[in-house]
């Protein structure tokens, strides 16, 4: 049974190293400025947690019953707050189970378990894993055996809904698995709810299903659960956006969203709440969402990392809003363009394919933008394309491949090209020339062809791996990241040796996620918080919301062994966190 807390106060790839044969595979550890009015935020505050939901008695063991554990160690499966919408004084979010596992699993073909203080991945040696047809009670749709291993850290998603005025948290996951056995199996084919949206009294989540994108409605104000369907076409989701009337989402085609993607326009309603009509078709699948000047514009998602340059990573802009019909149709589909590609900043082509868009927002006549990184991915696609020698080129290849989250901005859309910023990045980046040191291949510094604006990328912190949240509120533009700097640990050792050779040692001080504020487009953005939001095991943060007045923060915390209340150390597991903004002034 699932048991919800309620307070006031390795995303790394180490499989992908086995295309490197010389690295051995191992477990591990500006400006002046003047009084202006800011939004400052109040300290974290923790409405609620994930608590443990399963016992742990070693990789491959049967499950003790319980929580309460009477042998065993409790654990906590359930860790992103993957999908966050927010409606009235309500907001609602879906969960996704042991994230890093699957990530690691499913995209990076590690299938060797590994457990250490923090979490344990069991992969095909899980008790799921191990049932006839593969994942228990996924067993019944087609043959899933050879999902069993990296899949068997699966758990269901969740699905909350939280009242702000009543401080009343509510876990509407029963009402999908009462409504019937089809919901209930859908629900159970889905790999994590990885987004949520809404609009005209109805509340959408959805995520990757085994078959295709699972969608799950609820009526926003009376919490009546109103059904949920696949649509087969589809593989991935991770936003929705309300634009000009309307509700849009964007997807990844076909598995895993490596067939394309699309921008769909909701056109439903309470009665019949899952029609869509496409809007947008683009070459990769779609990262994030924003309404700027009239138009949307959409970042995404390289189709496959090491892909060819026409599906790398980029941003795109629709036609506008008011043209035609109100909203974007049918007809708009084919008239997006692509307005900034990831290939005009970095000067490794190879790296250049691994680089994700991260998330977008409007603000004071921009379009902020950020970039992500999944650890150690870009060494993967360039020991792919150029097998290193000996050694030391596997170890430069590590050195030089690691990347950190960029923020950048830009105007002038209607031109040809439009004016970029660099706000934080770098204006040289490692280039591999397989060409140089006759013919052996060599390293160099090249140029992006940008010089940072205010500082250096992550916002100075070298584990900021990803952009993974923006929200505008109270004239103040806030950015959340992951940082990988904790879990980075966990590398295998040589594998650690290049990336600390990279990035240096991670300030211990600064474990966590970060949450930085731009108070003007005129300023360097400020710290609000670089520890995790009061739990350095919140790695990201994964979504965030505003009702005017706060700011909810949804957490992604893996650390599914971390649930002892008496040992000192945070607990793992997924957080939903409120700020409260206020006025002041600043000089």
């Amino acid at each position: 049974m699932h048991r919800i807390r309620f307070f006031t106060r390795s995303l790394l790839p180490a499989a992908v190293l086995a295309a490197i044969p010389v690295l051995a595979i191992a477990p591990a550890a500006n400006g002046a400025e003047t009084a202006r009015p800011v939004r400052t935020a109040s300290a974290p505050e923790l409405l609620a947690k994930a608590a443990p939901d399963e016992c742990f008695a070693g990789v491959g063991q049967p499950y003790p019953s319980g929580p309460p554990c009477s042998s065993g160690k409790a654990k906590v499966n359930q860790s992103y707050v993957w999908g966050l919408a927010q409606s009235g004084d309500r907001v609602w979010f879906g969960t996704g189970a042991n994230v890093q596992c699957l990530t690691l699993g499913t995209s990076l073909a590690q299938t060797t378990p590994t457990q250490n203080d923090d979490y344990v991945c069991e992969y095909g040696s899980s008790q799921l894993g191990k049932q006839a047809g593969g994942l228990g009670n996924l067993g019944s749709i087609g043959n899933l055996g050879s999902l069993a291993a990296p899949l068997g850290d699966w758990r269901a998603p969740k699905v909350y809904v939280y009242q702000t005025s009543s401080r009343k948290l509510t876990d509407k996951t029963g009402d999908i698995t009462r409504a019937s056995s089809t919901d209930r199996m859908r629900l159970n084919s889905t790999i994590g709810m990885r987004a949520a949206g809404t609009y005209n009294g109805v509340v959408l989540l959805g995520g990757p299903g085994l078959l295709g994108l699972n969608l799950f409605a609820f009526d926003s104000k009376s919490g009546r659960y109103l059904g949920s369907t696949t649509l087969n076409t589809y593989g991935n989701i991770r936003h929705f956006v309300v634009a000009d009337g309307a509700l849009y989402a964007g997807v990844g085609i076909g598995p895993e969203g490596k067939g394309g993607g699309a921008v769909l326009r909701w056109a439903g309603s309470k009665s019949s709440p899952f029609k869509f009509t496409a809007v947008g078709y683009l070459p990769s699948q779609v990262a994030d969402l924003v309404v700027h000047q009239g138009r949307i514009f959409a970042s995404t998602w390289p189709s496959a990392a090491g892909n060819t340059k026409s599906t790398e990573a980029g941003l795109w802009m629709s036609a506008p809003l008011a043209s035609g019909k109100p909203g974007l149709t049918k007809d708009d589909a084919a008239g997006w363009r692509r307005v900034w590609s990831v290939s005009q900043y970095e000067p490794d082509p190879v790296v250049a394919t691994t680089y994700g868009m991260g998330s977008l927002a409007s603000y004071g006549g921009y379009l902020y933008w950020g970039t992500m990184h999944v650890p150690l991915q870009s060494t993967a696609a360039m020991v792919k394309q150029y097998p290193p020698a000996n050694a030391q080129a596997g170890a430069l290849a590590v050195k030089n491949t690691q990347r950190t989250a960029s923020i950048f901005r830009a105007t002038n859309f209607d031109k040809a090209s439009p004016t970029v910023e660099l706000l934080y990045g770098a204006s040289q980046l490692p280039k591999y020339d397989p060409k140089g040191n006759k013919g052996a291949g060599a390293w160099q510094l090249a140029s992006t062809g940008y010089t940072p604006k205010w500082g250096s990328a992550g916002f100075g912190n070298a584990y900021n791996n990803y952009t993974w949240s923006m929200v505008v509120v109270g004239g103040s533009l806030y950015v959340g990241t992951m940082d990988w700097g904790y879990i980075s640990r966990y590398s295998p050792p040589n594998a650690l040796a290049g990336v600390r050779a990279a990035f240096g040692t991670p300030d211990a001080t600064s474990y966590g996620a970060d949450l930085w504020a731009f108070d003007s487009p005129q300023t360097k953005a400020r710290p609000v918080n670089t520890t995790g939001l009061g739990n350095y095991f919140n790695y990201g943060v994964r979504n965030m919301v505003t009702d005017g007045s706060s700011i909810y923060l949804g957490m992604a915390n893996p650390m599914n062994l971390r649930t002892d209340k008496g040992d000192n150390v945070p607990d793992g597991g997924w957080e939903l966190i409120r700020l409260r903004t206020a006025s002041t002034y600043r000089r």
